[in-house]
This record gives C-alpha cells, structure tokens and sequence, in this order.
C-alpha cells in the first residue's frame, strides 16, 4: 500500500486541474487533486462512487442539482450516477483527495474531456 502526501504529490498546471495517482485497483482509484483558482473537474456522471475530502482551499462540490461549498476538512460522497463537479473558488487554490469506486472507464470521462476542451464546468446549464 502506497504511502504519500499531498505535499508529496503536489503540482499545479496552469491550464487545467492536475492529479497525481496514488493507487489504483479494479476496486477503487485514489487520487490527489490540485485546482489554481477557478480551474474545475467538469459535471459527469460515472457509475461510480467518489468521496472527495478536502484538504486546503475553498470551492464547490456539485452532487446532482445541489452545489456543496466546501473548505478544509469538507468530505463530500457523491453515488454512483450522480452528477457530480468540482471546482476550486476564485482567488485559492484547492487541494483534494478523491476516492472512485470502482475507477470510472475512460468513456466516462469524455465529458470531462470535453467540458475541460470547452471551459465549461457544467455544459448542460451554464452555471458557472
């Protein structure tokens, strides 16, 4: 079992939100995740269950129609499914850890893709 921390594994991309893989089974994925001000994972809905607990920073954790503000020490689970996002506040970076059960398929994430490619965090509405 890998042992690390978000010091560790920190690094930033100034184009979009970064992640750093801790482990990784046909039962779960862990990864760190690092958010510059503004910077989001997109709204998609995989068949799979993700914890998110943050560890520094502020944002916002979308779980189906409810936007969660989030701050230092926030876990939010969010089913299998369920539309979900995250984005950090403008202003402060955001440091996570997400848990996915089981790891989404790499369709799955063609939304993230493609939200990411179009700057959209959540297509279908526009919130912003």
């Amino acid at each position: 079992m890998p042992a690390t921390s978000l010091d560790a594994e920190r690094t930033y991309d100034e184009e979009r939100f970064s992640t750093s893989g801790v482990f990784r089974s046909d039962r779960a994925k862990v990864v760190c995740g690092y958010f510059e001000p503004g910077q989001f994972i997109p709204v998609h809905a995989p068949e799979s269950d993700v914890v998110v607990t943050v560890q520094s920073g502020t944002g916002t954790v979308r779980e189906g129609d409810t936007d969660h503000a989030v701050a230092p020490g926030d876990v939010v689970v969010v089913e299998a499914g369920t539309e979900r996002g995250v984005k950090a506040d403008e202003g402060e970076r955001l440091e996570a850890v997400l848990v996915t059960a089981p790891p989404p398929t790499d369709a799955e994430h063609d939304p993230v893709r493609e939200g990411i490619r179009r700057g959209e965090f959540d297509p279908r509405d526009g919130r912003e």
